[in-house]
């Protein structure tokens, strides 16, 4: 099978757009169902095999350069937010062909003035930097 033509890849992309624009609210994390001992000594939860007070679910997520945060959830909206979490996926797959997409379509449009498809052939190793990094003065 052929590579798809550069008309081909964009349109791809505008209709990875347009689903992207359907995603809607969404959330990253998950949702955990936790039991805990409450620690008083004539409670149930201290017997032995007594899986402890709960279920609690928790919405929890881990920040960057941060500790885990989250939250207990009410009854009424666990379902909510397993739905955002859930749109959370959706988003992220999209995210990750766009970036595809943009890629091929990247390689397959011709540079400037040229009829060549865009490419590092004829750069010199040397002259080829990380974008961002300057050179030392």
């Amino acid at each position: 099978m052929s590579e798809p033509s550069l008309p081909e890849l964009e349109a791809e992309r505008e209709r990875l757009y347009a689903q992207l624009s359907e995603v809607g609210d969404f959330r990253r994390g998950s949702v955990s169902e936790n039991w805990r001992k409450c620690g008083k000594p004539n409670c149930a939860c201290a017997l032995p095999g007594h899986p402890g007070h709960g279920p609690r679910l928790l919405w929890t997520r881990t920040v960057r350069g941060q500790r885990t945060r989250g939250r207990q959830l009410a009854a009424s909206e666990v379902e909510k937010v397993r739905g955002e979490l859930a749109a959370y996926q959706e988003f992220a797959s999209l995210a990750e062909r766009i970036v595809e997409v943009n890629e091929a379509i990247c390689e397959a449009r011709p540079a400037a003035g040229t009829g060549a498809p865009s490419g590092t052939e004829g750069i010199r190793g040397s002259a080829t930097r990380s974008p961002g990094r300057r050179r030392p003065r």
